[in-house]
């Protein structure tokens, strides 16, 4: 695993004897460059990007991550990498569509999504032919164990277990959320089957947020600590937010977790953590 964070061994549970790990950023082109020439992998699933909630979406460092996946996908072909898969975003596409398909045009609307719908059409033309495939894999509304605190759910879910009142919108937008372990399976799927091209990694089960903010908050006991329309809306975010998946399924691939068992799961875990 190359990563520059310190706290990846941590989170490797069981398999921490069977991941070596390699320091080194997208940052680094250099040290990237040099990591992946002496590795040489048969495979790689790219996730590095710049991400921190609040600050990301109009981010000048969307295009240094631009220019480090380049890098890292050149040193990949030159060592003879065989299959990759690199994650994008449901944001690259023009959510103005209804259900997004990998057909649907995309219309990226921040500096973040613009620079992941350049990404995904750049690497497409430095791959076209190669013998490396490269599956570009736009992630909608990921979830589970370890996702930052700051984002949705689990701001939601630590709230409630503190017995705080938690401020959301009126939770009329619609959104697709994935379990985190159907997107490594996703993932998993594109890398087997050497698969090129882009595709939704969703759940294709739409669901609006205050349906989802109930669902935890009938977990936790905590409906009447939920203030909706407390937060304002923000100008830019669509109403409705979901993927066809047909086109991974055709590779085998169905979730496994639904939202019920996800939430499940991820309540349990951020409930050791607060212990």
């Amino acid at each position: 695993m190359l990563t520059r964070s310190s706290s990846v061994p941590a989170r490797t549970g069981d398999a921490a004897g069977k991941v070596s790990f390699l320091r080194a950023s997208l940052q680094d082109r250099g040290e990237l460059r040099q990591r992946v020439s002496e590795w040489r992998p048969d495979a790689c699933v790219h996730l590095a990007w710049y991400a921190e909630p609040g600050r990301y979406l109009e981010s000048p460092e969307n295009l240094s991550a631009l220019e480090g996946t380049l890098v890292l996908l050149q040193a990949l072909m030159d060592a003879g990498c065989s299959s990759v898969a690199m994650a994008g975003t449901c944001a690259e596409y023009d959510t103005d569509q209804g259900w997004l398909k990998e057909e649907t045009p995309l219309r990226p609307r921040t500096i973040y999504a613009a620079s992941k719908a350049s990404a995904s059409m750049l690497v497409q033309q430095l791959a076209k032919d190669s013998d490396t495939s490269v599956a570009w894999a736009r992630v909608f509304y990921p979830y589970g164990p370890f996702e930052d605190r700051r984002r949705a759910v689990p701001a939601l879910i630590l709230s409630l277990l503190e017995g705080r009142r938690f401020a959301a919108s009126a939770g009329s937008q619609v959104r697709d959320y994935l379990y985190v372990r159907d997107v490594a399976d996703a993932f998993v799927a594109l890398i087997d089957q050497r698969a090129r091209g882009a595709f939704n990694v969703a759940s294709g089960v739409p669901i609006t947020m205050r349906d989802l903010m109930d669902a935890i908050a009938d977990r936790l006991g905590g409906r009447d600590l939920i203030d909706f329309g407390a937060a304002p809306p923000r100008a830019w975010e669509p109403g409705f937010i979901a993927g066809d998946t047909a086109r991974l399924r055709a590779l085998g691939w169905s979730p496994r977790y639904p939202l019920d068992r996800g939430l499940d799961e991820t309540i349990a875990w951020w409930r050791d953590q607060a212990r």
